[in-house]
């Protein structure tokens, strides 16, 4: 049977190639998950067409490519963007007012071609939002995924000191709770990437049931990620470094993250900097998206990078610290290769995370990881045992974690063969689209033969009580 599918990634900006990960931060791992997933999908034979369905944009801040209203990605898979709200780029917490546009823009795109797609899959509260709406107007099955939660996220600033108006303001977290409470009710499937999620943050809501979850591991493209470094990767990498680095041999201490909040890159730089080991024997390298100049990045990317200087002048870490301001996204497995070939080690200080599609890449070029115990981390560790987890929270426990990663050239040869057999058994692109169209072909074939009885339209009754976004 021919599958078309419909993927709703409504923020961030997204392209067949050249991804800007890191950009800012709705730029970064869900972008790159969606991409590879969509061309990995549209090269099986089960499959006849993949949409990724996002927001049209003309704005001279970003490039012209993202105002194209189709995009050709691989035979079978295609951009297209609608445009909702204003012509300029916007933040994700501000789409609410505007979603409803985007539903009555994508149910007449659909109807007038008759061209329904077999599954809509929504990346995230804002298209879950739009995706609960579209399935039930189309009467196509629903899928969800939230890659972060509200709820999470709200806990987690709360513990950090923010107030609930401050998160409120800056998040509109209760409209993002409540989509996805709507998105999780209305769902057929949730997708998720670790059994984690399910247990400790999907649970969190009073929509969620363990019967629609289904654990997906992500994959890692192998023939980009892997353990043979070129002399030609490794100058240009240093030729990237020299600016910053006063001596090149050191082992590098690699982070590569969005510059938000939530990947607590200033925490880590304080860590190394009270560390006088790893500052005598290490380097430390923070790849934090692309910028032009910091004046011009948003609020929350401006409050890390000041508080990542005031940690180096703190210190003193001047020739110690590499802050680049380009990179390409070909650059990063070159990064990874780059560390790991100076017996260096890579580093996930986030206060969640989801899963940590990162620490797959750096696995799989043999880079040993330093990871948070929360999250996807736990259940990559468990299956590679590759590094050492941490409570990131706590400074002086990263400190000594960090101090352990690079004191012992064994160990360090054990994690990093480790890494690159287990992200190969276990996470790979391949075993990824398998199981999902598996789940997915099932839940198919079982709606196709109740929906002459009206199950399928009973359990997509009450959408006039659906939540409004304002």
């Amino acid at each position: 049977m021919s599958l078309k599918f419909l993927y709703l990634h409504l923020h961030g900006l997204i392209r067949s190639n050249n991804l800007e990960l890191g950009r800012d931060s709705d730029t970064g791992g869900q972008t790159q998950y969606v991409l590879e997933l969509v061309k990995s999908l549209a090269n099986t034979s089960e499959v006849d067409q993949v949409d990724i369905v996002t927001r049209l944009i003309k704005d001279s801040k970003v490039d012209s490519s993202y105002s194209k209203e189709q995009e050709f990605i691989v035979p079978g898979a295609r951009i297209l963007r609608f445009q909702f709200g204003p012509n300029k780029y916007l933040r994700k917490e501000l789409f609410w007012p505007y979603l409803d546009e985007l539903t009555q823009n994508l149910i007449q795109y659909y109807q007038k071609y008759e061209n329904k797609p077999s599954f809509i899959h929504a990346h995230y509260a804002d298209a879950g939002y739009v995706g609960v709406r579209l399935s039930q107007a189309l009467k196509v099955p629903f899928i969800f995924t939230g890659h972060s939660l509200g709820r999470e996220k709200r806990r987690k600033l709360l513990e950090a000191g923010l107030k609930i108006n401050q998160i409120e303001k800056l998040y509109c977290i209760s409209e993002r709770i409540n989509a996805e409470e709507e998105s999780l009710k209305y769902a057929d499937i949730v997708v998720t990437s670790t059994k984690q999620e399910s247990v400790s943050q999907y649970s969190q809501y009073h929509s969620f049931s363990f019967e629609k979850s289904k654990v997906i591991a992500p994959g890692v493209d192998h023939t980009k990620f892997h353990h043979i470094h070129s002399t030609t990767e490794t100058s240009e990498i240093d030729n990237m470094m020299l600016p910053f680095l006063k001596d090149l041999r050191k082992p590098p201490i690699l982070a590569i993250s969005r510059a938000v909040r939530r990947k607590n890159i200033p925490s880590l730089v304080e860590a190394y900097g009270r560390s006088e080991k790893l500052k005598r024997k290490t380097n430390l390298v923070l790849v934090l998206g692309c910028r032009d100049n910091t004046s011009k990045l948003d609020s929350q990317q401006r409050d890390v990078f000041q508080k990542i200087f005031e940690m180096i002048d703190k210190y003193n870490l001047y020739g110690k610290v590499a802050y680049p301001k380009k990179h390409s996204p070909a650059n990063i497995p070159s990064l990874y290769r780059w560390a790991a070939s100076s017996g260096g080690i890579f580093v996930n200080p986030a206060l969640t995370e989801p899963f940590g599609l990162t620490l797959l890449e750096a696995s799989s070029c043999g880079l040993p990881i330093i990871a948070t115990d929360d999250g996807g981390p736990k259940e990559i560790h468990a299956k590679c045992e590759n590094g050492l987890l941490v409570n990131v929270t706590d400074i002086n426990q990263l400190k000594v974690a960090l101090e352990k990663g690079i004191s012992n050239s064994t160990q360090w040869k054990i994690w990093s063969r480790n890494g690159i057999e287990g992200v190969h058994r276990h996470f790979s692109w391949n075993t990824h689209v398998r199981n999902y169209l598996s789940i997915l072909q099932g839940h198919y074939e079982k709606s196709t033969i109740v929906s002459s009885s009206g199950i399928k339209e009973s359990c997509l009754k009450g959408s006039s009580s659906l939540i409004k976004p304002h």
